[in-house]
């Protein structure tokens, strides 16, 4: 536990836990589900629940698997939107501990891609789905426009 606590910036918590916590709590509660219900689910109290959330405690990697199947989102979604100085303070980072990312530069290859075809095709009501597709295609078509008059 000392250790843990030299790894965490002075007077708070990890940056990276505290935004793991911030990612739970915002999928909980898109989902409507209290605290009590989803630390039912975990076997676990809502006061645990809300330590995970504020990132008093760190996630342990079963739990998280646990965490990602209920709230159904891959474990990637906590750590999604992560800014770098956040990144930067997880322990390996701390101790200069570098490494290349992965660059994948096919779209159809990103989260977002996914999340967006599934919100897509949740749409039952074909006319409106139809113009989102329209209007999304418009949109793309403007950008795509705009950047080639810029270079």
């Amino acid at each position: 536990m000392a250790t843990e606590q030299k790894q965490r910036p002075r007077g708070g918590y990890n940056p990276v836990d505290v935004h793991v916590g911030k990612r739970l709590r915002l999928r909980r509660t898109l989902l409507g589900m209290s605290q009590e219900k989803l630390g039912e689910a975990l076997g676990l109290t809502f006061q645990q629940v809300q330590k995970y959330e504020r990132g008093a405690n760190r996630i342990g990697a079963s739990r998280l698997f646990d965490v990602s199947r209920i709230l159904d989102v891959p474990i990637s979604f906590f750590f999604d939107d992560m800014e770098e100085d956040t990144a930067a303070q997880s322990p390996a980072q701390q101790r200069g501990v570098s490494y290349e990312p992965e660059h994948n530069p096919d779209p159809m290859a990103r989260r977002e891609t996914l999340e967006l075809v599934r919100s897509y095709y949740a749409i039952d009501d074909m006319p409106t789905r139809r113009k989102i597709f329209e209007l999304v295609k418009s949109v793309g078509n403007m950008s795509k426009e705009a950047r080639e008059k810029a270079s």
